[in-house]
């Protein structure tokens, strides 16, 4: 079993790969597959937004010049007025924090949109390699990104966690209902992972 590649692509090659990175998203995340269609007209709209930045994690193909099989990817933007989630997450610190606390966090952030790896290459450290790898080098000050809320020692919350980020909002309905989201935050560069090594 070849260990899955992680490597920037670029907006091209991105939209190129929507249908695997959208089987992805969905074993993943299980959405409804009505829902898929529209998943997959916003993130052709994410790749036109500023600054966007796209990693891809692929099992290197068996000959060279063959495209690998998607295991996993991430993708993230600059965030801006007139995004629809920049827009409601910043209205809900407004509320929570007021004017001030909403722009520490929003007014210079890396928003991570995507970040998902297929179950059956889960465990491997892919998360890990895709959020470092995707906010590595950034120009902005925060990175900012919405989870499934949910317990606190999920995989997702553990991993955000272990990189600094702290919760900004939890049991959060996005508009048009859904599940609750927990949204998080952290500055840039992402606090080191701690050497395993280092604490035994």
């Amino acid at each position: 079993m070849r260990e899955p590649w992680v490597r920037e692509i670029d907006r091209r090659a991105f939209l190129r790969r929507l249908r695997p990175i959208l089987e992805v998203y969905a074993a993943a995340m299980r959405p409804p597959p009505e829902q898929l269609p529209g998943r997959h007209t916003i993130m052709e709209r994410h790749a036109s937004y500023p600054r966007f930045r796209a990693l891809v994690a692929e099992r290197r193909p068996a000959f060279p010049g063959l495209p690998g099989a998607v295991r996993g990817f991430a993708y993230g933007f600059h965030g801006e007025r007139g995004q629809w989630w920049h827009d409601v997450v910043h209205q809900a610190l407004e509320r929570r924090g007021g004017p001030g606390h909403a722009a520490r966090w929003l007014s210079d952030a890396f928003e991570v949109a995507e970040l998902h790896v297929h179950p059956e290459a889960q465990g491997q450290g892919l998360g890990r390699r895709l959020l470092t790898g995707l906010c590595e080098g950034r120009p902005e000050t925060t990175v900012v990104l919405s989870t499934l809320d949910g317990p606190e020692d999920s995989p997702a919350r553990r991993l955000y966690r272990s990189v600094g980020l702290v919760d900004l909002l939890t049991d959060f309905e996005f508009p048009g209902g859904g599940p609750r989201y927990a949204v998080m935050g952290g500055r840039l560069p992402l606090a080191p992972y701690p050497d395993p090594a280092s604490s035994s």
